[in-house]
């Protein structure tokens, strides 16, 4: 099955990050111990090639205005990072700015989109505040797209947000971290065909092995969670990330190409390339 899919793979969602260089504040705890070191795109590089990708996101980690200048710098240097979601301060009046001068920097042609940490801000309507809506209209004013890490009840705000700012490409991570472990399936994907109802929504079939049970999951157990974005968004609205290097918490890079196309099989060729590399190079226009 694997062999079906188009051989220029586009990984649309992976991080790197040296804890020489700065902390990740938020890799605590036990289960986040395993990645609790750096990972640079040279650890990356073996697995993505022998994957068959030809070129990848190289997505934020931390709300550090200098990770971008420094991711823009890799991607300037790199022949698999083909675009950068980096982090602004959308509150801040000069946001628009602040945008512009990234764009001046070395690789900053790269840079193809924004996103910040939604999913830890305790307010679930800080999406719809006057100041973000004001960041996001300076996002979509410059071109680029804005990246949802979001949890499962902040989604009703992604959708007002989405449907306040029709000419801003909405990109979803992780499909919106649905409860896999648990196995339930509501409210999230009554949420997710709200989202997806929405023409300027996208979706990535990405981070979904980190939350089903880590140690025991199966294909079986993402699927429902699968067909839910699949058939909402359509193929033309769906593009694979592995989100390495946090997906390692649960699978191989393989592992997660793997289980991806195995998700994907009953599509056509022309949709498993939309999956797995028209979509994301055209909504970040790589």
């Amino acid at each position: 099955m694997g062999a079906a899919v188009t051989p220029h793979l586009v990984d649309s969602h992976h991080h790197v990050w040296d804890l020489s260089v700065r902390d990740q504040e938020w890799i605590t705890g036990d289960a986040l111990a395993p990645i609790r070191r750096t990972f640079s795109l040279a650890d990356l590089l073996p697995d993505a090639r022998a994957a068959g990708v030809a070129a990848s996101v190289l997505v934020q980690t931390v709300t550090v205005a200098d990770e971008t200048p420094e991711f823009l710098a890799l991607a300037q240097e790199s022949d698999l990072v083909a675009g950068v979601v980096g982090w602004i301060d959308l509150t801040r009046p000069e946001a628009a700015d602040t945008l512009a001068r990234l764009r001046q920097l070395p690789g900053g042609r790269h840079l193809v989109g924004i996103r910040h940490q939604v999913q830890g801000e305790p307010d679930p309507q800080w999406l719809l505040r006057p100041d973000v809506r004001r960041g996001l209209a300076a996002v979509g004013a410059a071109g680029l797209a804005y990246d949802l890490v979001v949890l499962p009840h902040q989604l009703p705000a992604c959708v007002e947000a989405a449907r306040d700012h029709p000419g801003l490409t909405f990109v979803l991570d992780h499909a919106g971290k649905p409860p896999i472990a648990s196995g339930t399936l509501e409210p999230w994907a009554a949420d997710i065909r709200s989202l997806a109802a929405l023409p300027n929504t996208v979706c990535k079939l990405s981070g979904l092995v980190t939350e089903a049970d880590r140690g025991t999951w199966t294909v079986d157990d993402l699927r429902p969670y699968a067909d839910t974005v699949l058939e909402a968004f359509g193929p033309d609205r769906l593009m694979f990330g592995s989100d390495w290097p946090v997906c390692t918490l649960a699978a191989t890079y393989a592992e997660v190409v793997d289980a991806a196309r195995e998700l994907t099989g009953s599509l056509s060729e022309s949709e498993r390339t939309s999956v797995f590399a028209g979509t994301a190079t055209r909504v970040y226009r790589l």
